[in-house]
């Protein structure tokens, strides 16, 4: 029985970001936006990984059931003094788009960001929550 409530869940979240963009280019590469979508009793809760990401370069929306995190990574200027022997940092913008399950009360939607860290909460209609009752 726990293996299919796992399969189901599994297969919820990949229903969840199925044909959606994972990430966009930037003129210094390409950033991927890392996250985890994790399911408690009344809340769907989305953490995604934003380092070097301002606030204000922060946007989430939602549309017609789909949830859009972009997010723009300021490149510094260049320092032409410098001669860099090597160059790894990305920036850019980047997305991630996410439909939502059933159940999800989108008035409810709530986020914060905080040390690079993006948190959505998105809360369960009382008649999605689990009805668990032991006996």
């Amino acid at each position: 029985m726990f293996r299919s409530l796992q399969r189901e869940i599994d297969h919820l979240f990949d229903d969840f970001s199925r044909g959606m963009p994972s990430f966009g280019d930037g003129d210094g590469g390409s950033m991927q936006m890392t996250l985890d979508v994790a399911e408690t009793d009344k809340t769907y809760e989305v953490t995604a990984d934003l380092p070097g990401a301002a606030p204000e370069n922060i946007d989430v929306s939602l549309r017609d059931d789909i949830l859009t995190i972009k997010a723009e990574k300021k490149a510094e200027k260049e320092d032409k003094s410098k001669n860099y022997h090597l160059h790894e940092r990305s920036y850019g913008m980047f997305q991630r788009s996410f439909m939502l399950p059933t159940g999800v009360d989108a008035s409810k939607i709530d986020a914060s960001f905080d040390k690079g860290v993006l948190k959505i909460s998105l809360p369960k209609l009382p008649e999605a929550q689990a009805n668990v009752r032991k006996i």
